[in-house]
């Protein structure tokens, strides 16, 4: 086995090492989530901590990890008696981001449960990481049923496997550790919620910093077992550390002054539900064990609560997380008992380090650890939110068709939008938006499995096996049932699609609450796109050509920013725009073939420019229709005078078009528009 990077060694990343030393020390604060860039020891990090956790008591063959003191009556391997059992070292567990629901979960053998009666069950990766670390690298990339079943296993502490009737239960309790990068897609606030903690990293811009980093992770790279050995001591010492802060942990005090502070503060942020508040009077009393003293002061609640809260307090993926510090500073002085003041104001959380108590960086090896993870880690800054925007109502507008460029205008309010879909049954991504063939949702038929059986259609099984009973000498109750008797049900789901946003930025848009307006339609667009688990790209046009804004992405948040910061002006390259779409389109089928598009393209219809310039916009269009593309116009024009460009567009595309006001979930003009790949009648 190779040997882990030490933890000692990792350079800066204060937070990310608290947050994941606190869950050492208690593994009821709930886990901790790392958002970050790429390259910022995030995954380096979580595999260190699991050689600092103690050793874990487990009856010895128990495939299940049952605790020999107090063993689970209900253990497919037990029951056992209690004992004194043996010890091994804590696990830490990594679910691939395309891990199958019984690698998870763990599977029974269909075939031996219906010919033998007998529950021959394969344990899964929740078995596996039962009291100890489940690690999720890229965690906002899981597949939705993988995080239901996640969601479970965390709320119950037990893993669940059933399969037509026959059920197996089993204990899975652990220590939920995500990494993720907030570029590629959020997560669904249900599993941000199960997370007990949350930090923030990023690559250090100071030059030392980065020298030191580069040069302990290259001695690593070089000699890592010799590396690791020169931090030995470092890490023996932050391992007793740990120890005796978990020894410490029942004995220390969380007065009913420092429990109104975080009522206070959960109450001052608006997060919603009571975990909040459990989680930081747990966080609070595990700082205060880790800093070695016996009753929770007003700083650990603060550092508390910059843990526990920024992701608990999002209303939508465009919210930064993040908490005004300013506010909880004075949430907290107006919730303290002035009795208190005296003497506990001054108290210092941790006298041994930075940021509650992590070691210092600067007395080990002068080779040691880094703030690199593996080769797999990069570098890129996340695009970030427009600091600059122009009031929506203000400035004239400019002449239709032409003009310089204008500064970007707020989006106007989102708003729940009518469902797009896409036409037909795919097999892509699940997802929320159009229908597929899937692993869940509804049966609709059977056929013989191709791979691995997965789910069993019953009824099948049974009529293909039942002529054959005589034959095979059925003598019993027991039906014989054989490996090609065996059927796999088919179900219809919903998949996520890639839509692609052809967004027209030219001078005939500029006018200021016009694009506003057109802004707030795809800000609502983008957002119904994270509901339903799409890809989202964005193409502009405007001047003389196009250009891919945002290329495909599973991160929303990414093509808000980018389409908040969009300037406007010049003439409309049309067709520019919707040949740009096409080679992304063509692309994007290549990298993933089963992922179906949407072409949403939002304008007013108007092609300026060049010879023309509305001919070459029809044949693009028909270029669209003619490879099937499912495609949609969302229709910008307005005024009393309509020319109904966007529809002819629409028309060329072989899809439908819609107005702003149709666009709206509640608007009269129907409940759900389906866009049709074939050409629709004039």
């Amino acid at each position: 086995m190779s040997t882990p990077y030490p933890f000692t060694a990792i350079v800066g990343q204060d937070d990310l090492r608290l947050g994941l030393l606190l869950n050492a020390v208690s593994p009821a604060v709930g886990g901790v989530l790392v958002r970050g860039e790429k390259g910022t020891a995030k995954s380096t990090a979580v595999r260190a901590l699991a050689a600092l956790m103690p050793e874990v008591p487990v009856v010895a063959g128990c495939r299940f990890s049952c605790d020999p003191g107090t063993p689970d009556p209900a253990c497919p391997d037990g029951p056992h008696e209690a004992g004194t059992g043996v010890s091994r070292p804590a696990r830490t567990v990594e679910l691939p981001v395309g891990a199958s629901e019984d690698r998870l979960v763990g599977a029974l053998d269909i075939e031996r449960a219906l010919s033998e009666g007998v529950k021959a069950f394969e344990p899964g990766l929740l078995a596996d990481a039962h009291r100890g670390i489940l690690y999720v690298d890229e965690v906002n990339l899981l597949h939705d049923h993988l995080v239901d079943l996640l969601l479970d296993a965390a709320a119950m502490g037990a893993s669940y496997v059933e399969r037509e009737g026959v059920s197996v239960r089993h204990a899975a309790r652990f220590l939920l550790v995500g990494t993720m990068n907030p570029e590629e897609g959020e997560l669904r606030p249900q599993l941000l919620d199960r997370f007990g903690l949350t930090v923030e990293v990023a690559a250090s811009r100071e030059t030392d910093l980065r020298v030191e980093v580069v040069r302990r992770r290259l001695a690593y790279d070089d000699d890592p077992a010799g590396f690791a050995a020169r931090w030995a001591d470092e890490e023996a010492a932050l391992r007793e550390r740990i120890t005796a802060a978990r020894a410490l942990l029942p004995r220390v005090v969380l007065g009913d002054g420092v429990l109104r502070q975080i009522a206070a503060t959960c109450a001052a942020f608006e997060v919603d539900g009571m975990r909040a508040d459990i989680v930081m009077a747990r966080t609070a009393t595990a700082l205060a064990a880790w800093a070695g003293r016996e009753e929770v002061v007003a700083d650990d609640v603060r550092q508390a609560a910059l843990l526990a809260l920024p992701h608990r307090r999002r209303r939508n993926p465009f919210d930064a997380p993040g908490l005004d510090e300013d506010k909880l500073d004075q949430t907290l002085d107006d919730a303290a008992d002035p009795a208190d003041d005296q003497d506990g104001g001054d108290d210092d959380p941790d006298p041994g380090g930075p940021g509650g108590g992590v070691p210092p960086q600067g007395d080990g090896p002068d080779d040691g650890g880094g703030d690199t993870g593996g080769p797999d880690d990069g570098g890129a800054d996340a695009p970030g939110r427009s600091s600059t925007r122009e009031d929506a109502g203000s400035g004239d507008a400019p002449a239709p068709g032409g003009g310089g460029e204008q500064q970007p205008v707020r989006a106007g309010e989102p708003f729940r939008t009518k469902m797009l879909s896409v036409p037909g049954l795919g097999e892509g991504a699940a997802g929320r938006r159009s229908r597929a063939r899937t692993e869940h949702g509804r049966t609709t038929g059977s056929r013989r499995p191709e791979g691995a059986l997965t789910k069993l259609h019953l009824a099948a099984t049974v009529q293909a096996a039942a002529p054959h009973q005589r034959a095979r000498g059925r003598s019993g109750r027991g039906l014989v049932v054989r490996r090609d008797d065996l059927r796999q049900a088919t179900r219809e789901g919903r998949e996520g699609n890639l839509v692609l946003f052809v967004v027209d930025a030219s001078g005939s848009m500029a006018a200021r609450q016009r694009m506003s307006a057109v802004k707030g339609a795809v800000m609502s667009l983008l957002l119904d796109a994270y509901q339903r688990r799409d890809k989202v790209g964005l193409v502009t046009f405007r001047g003389k050509d196009a250009e891919v804004v945002l290329p495909p992405t599973s991160s929303v948040d990414a093509a808000a920013a980018r389409l908040e910061s969009l300037p406007t002006g010049g003439r409309t390259p049309l067709a520019a725009g919707l040949l740009k779409a096409h080679d992304v389109l063509r692309v994007e089928r290549l990298r993933d073939p089963s992922r179906r598009a949407l072409l949403v393209v939002v304008t007013d219809g108007r092609a300026t420019g060049g010879v023309d310039p509305v001919a070459l916009a029809a044949r693009a269009g028909r270029l669209h229709a003619s490879e099937g593309t499912a495609a949609v116009v969302v229709d910008c024009e307005s005024g009393f005078v309509r020319l109904g460009l966007a529809a002819q567009l629409a028309r060329d595309l072989g899809g439908g078009a819609v107005t702003l006001d149709e666009l709206r979930a509640d608007s009269i003009a129907g409940l759900v528009k389906d866009i049709t790949a074939a050409g629709r009648a004039a």
